[in-house]
């Protein structure tokens, strides 16, 4: 998982009565917590919002051991009411804060990253908003439920003592860092052959999977081991009996980066845009 550690370092609609049924609440044990948090790699910049926060636990952790701030989000007033408590009585009342508040109704943009604790189902249903509203780069942590279709950038199976559901006292952890949205037509200027040539890239996308064409000068071709981890881009494709690479940031209708050409030559490199939408 070193790509992942270095992008975590780099990147440094229910009713209220169908959420409360289908959301019932279970404490992470504090082993887990731990763990989540690491796996996310919060630090000293991060504000961590946690959607169902229970007794607060996960933002308090994250605000004493790393100095984050972060939002707890819960739908039941008297653990809003313990969480405010539990802040107060570790220090940290100053650093994190606690509503009582639907979490389909919060609002999950100031996050660097999101946690939570819930049924998978309702993570898919949060799932388009999610990717609507955090930045790209954003990390999403998630104790045992998964997200679908949408694959995780990592997970771990840590143990979970004091765990009251499942069969086993063990957890499953899953990562996502939130792609940049990337699908379109783009255009770009590189240098090959020893002269400036234009190249159209047509892009489609899966959350972090890219795939599509690049057009050169006529000639349409693959384009191979195309990914994206939030706001950094990856792909190449061949030409010429050798390789275009390229790598670069998004940041919306722009990627600006480095190509390294056939020759071996790396170079700066910019794409726009110019049709689709980020």
């Amino acid at each position: 998982m070193s790509w992942l550690r270095s992008v975590v370092a780099a990147l440094a609609a229910a009713t209220p009565a169908f959420a409360a049924e289908e959301v019932p609440y279970v404490q992470t044990p504090q082993p887990v917590v731990e763990a989540m948090l690491e796996l996310a790699g919060v630090r000293g910049n991060d504000f961590l919002i946690d959607l169902g926060s229970g007794d607060g636990r996960i933002v308090i952790t994250a605000a004493k051991k790393y100095g984050a701030r972060g939002l707890g989000v819960e739908y039941v007033g008297s653990l809003v009411t313990l969480s405010r408590e539990n802040a107060r009585k570790a220090g940290v009342g100053d650093r994190v804060s606690f509503v009582e508040q639907d979490i389909y109704d919060a609002d999950f943009s100031a996050a660097t990253v999101l946690a939570f604790y819930l049924l998978s189902d309702t993570n898919v249903e949060l799932r388009p908003k999610m990717l609507a509203e955090l930045r790209p780069g954003t990390r999403i942590v998630s104790h045992d439920g998964d997200m679908g279709d949408w694959d995780p950038d990592a997970q771990i199976v840590v143990p979970a003592p004091g765990k009251t559901v499942g069969v086993e006292p063990k957890s499953t952890i899953y990562l996502w860092v939130v792609p940049a949205q990337l699908a379109g037509e783009w255009k770009t200027t590189v240098r090959l052959g020893g002269r400036a040539t234009e190249i159209a890239l047509d892009l489609t996308q899966h959350f972090q999977a890219l795939a599509g064409v690049a057009s050169i000068r006529g000639e349409m071709v693959g384009i191979e081991r195309a990914y994206v981890r939030g706001p950094f881009v990856f792909m190449r494709f061949p030409h010429n009996g050798g390789t275009v690479r390229f790598e670069g940031r998004a940041a919306g209708d722009r990627i600006v980066g480095r190509v390294t050409t056939p020759d071996g030559r790396t170079l700066p490199w910019r794409a726009l845009r110019v049709s689709g939408s980020g």
